[in-house]
């Protein structure tokens, strides 16, 4: 099966250098470029997410780094038995996270399933908080494109702004990467201007050569984002994982001279570890990615914790989980 440039009409995407567009010719030369990609050194990749984890910063740049991490929360909830009630919950604390403190940033956007999409987007309207929807059959990605397709219009019919789409695993992992890299495209196409984020699933990928390829085939096809997880797969995001994906961005940025975002979901759930991603943002990729339009967290607990060490931040003293919203 032919492959087609990342270069369609419906993408504003600038023109892949040369040996990019060269890669993504047929399916042939999309396998050579993913598996001339260099090896993960796993001892290494390992030994510097440790040694990230490690540092510590002043009581003043800690504020800042609750703040900004607030702002890159894309506040979720993704249960079968999620209710309209739960999504007017859920969009309150999305626009004052903290009732008692209106200096609060407010989150990113609100992550729900298609069905839902139109209720949130009328709850944040005008408060610039994004709506995304899951997509392509989420979350094991497993149907036909067509109803992958029809998943995402509908999402973005009822005004979603971003897709947070999966890939086949399967696909991928049986080596049909140009299944793969066609059904990113055809769903970017399907999202018009919505962004469109690409779940690699990394705990399922088994080794890190394997998550460096993914993020590569989802930039070549036209991802916005690269995230990790669907939040329902254990080990979900990793330091380590998180610390490839922005190598992947990073090494993009460098060739096409384009920004693309990344995101972890899935398993970060305290301060502590919300900060720990940034240190890793700034150091790996750096400070251009310290922004809400270049790095999101996929959480709701995690939301929970920022607010309550926000708080003994500027109070002083820790007021525990009765004092905010708990969802």
């Amino acid at each position: 099966m032919a492959l087609t440039s990342t270069t369609t009409e419906a993408s504003d995407r600038t023109a892949l250098p040369a040996d990019l567009s060269e890669a993504v010719r047929d399916d042939g030369a999309l396998r050579r470029f993913l598996h001339g990609l260099p090896g993960v050194d796993q001892v290494g990749l390992e030994q510097r997410s440790a040694g990230l984890a490690t540092r510590s910063i002043k009581k003043d740049s800690k504020l800042w780094a609750i703040d900004t991490a607030i702002s890159m929360v894309d506040l979720t909830t993704l249960e079968g038995a999620d209710t309209p009630g739960k999504i007017r919950s859920l969009a309150a604390k999305a626009k004052q996270p903290d009732s008692d403190y209106p200096d609060v940033p407010r989150v990113a956007a609100l992550c729900v399933y298609p069905d839902l999409v139109e209720i949130a987007v009328d709850l944040v309207r005008g408060t610039g908080i994004g709506v995304a929807s899951v997509a392509t059959a989420f979350p094991s990605g497993r149907s036909s494109r067509e109803v992958k397709l029809a998943d995402t219009r509908l999402a973005v019919e009822a005004g979603a702004t971003e897709i947070d789409m999966v890939i086949d695993r399967g696909a991928f992992l049986s080596g049909r990467y140009g299944q793969v890299f066609e059904e990113i495209q055809a769903i970017k196409q399907a999202c018009g201007s919505a962004h469109l984020k690409v779940i690699l699933e990394t705990g399922e990928l088994a080794t890190y050569d394997n998550v460096r390829r993914a993020s590569w085939l989802a930039l070549l096809a036209g991802g916005d984002f690269i995230k990790t997880s669907t939040g329902k797969v254990s080990p979900a995001a990793t330091l380590p994982v998180t610390q490839l994906m922005l190598q992947a961005v990073r090494d993009w940025h460098g060739r096409t001279g384009e920004y693309r975002g990344v995101k972890p979901a899935g398993g970060i759930r305290t301060t502590k570890d919300g900060i720990r991603h940034l240190v890793a943002v700034n150091e790996i990729a750096g400070p251009e990615w310290l922004t809400p339009e270049l790095f999101r967290f996929g959480a709701s607990s995690l939301l929970t914790d920022l607010l309550m060490q926000r708080r003994a931040q500027r109070n002083g003293h820790y007021s525990g989980p009765d004092y905010v919203t708990v969802d």
